[in-house]
């Protein structure tokens, strides 16, 4: 098996699996906040005809070059995946 990397290297496209090792989606976002080394979780997509997912950071298993390894067999496990809201910068 490959070294683990961090969730900072995610790329969109990569591999999403279950723990048996088959694939069930690819990432289609990864949420966080990388100035404060914060994840939150990845948009995942089983195929093109399907809405993303929202897993949860802490459903993440473990995280290889390439791929993302969850601790579920399957994404309808996870809640359809809602883009939060632009933040809005107040000025005083």
């Amino acid at each position: 098996m490959a070294d683990l990397v961090s969730w900072l290297v995610i790329e969109p496209g990569w591999r999403v699996v279950r723990p048996d090792g088959d694939e069930i989606g690819q990432v289609e976002e990864i949420v966080g906040d990388t100035g404060i080394d914060i994840f939150s979780g990845l948009s995942v997509r089983h195929n093109a005809l399907t809405r993303p997912r929202y897993v949860p950071a802490e459903r993440v298993q473990a995280i290889y070059e390439g791929v993302v390894a969850l601790d579920a067999d399957d994404l309808d496990d996870f809640e359809e995946y809602d883009e939060p809201p632009t933040s809005e910068r107040f000025e005083a």
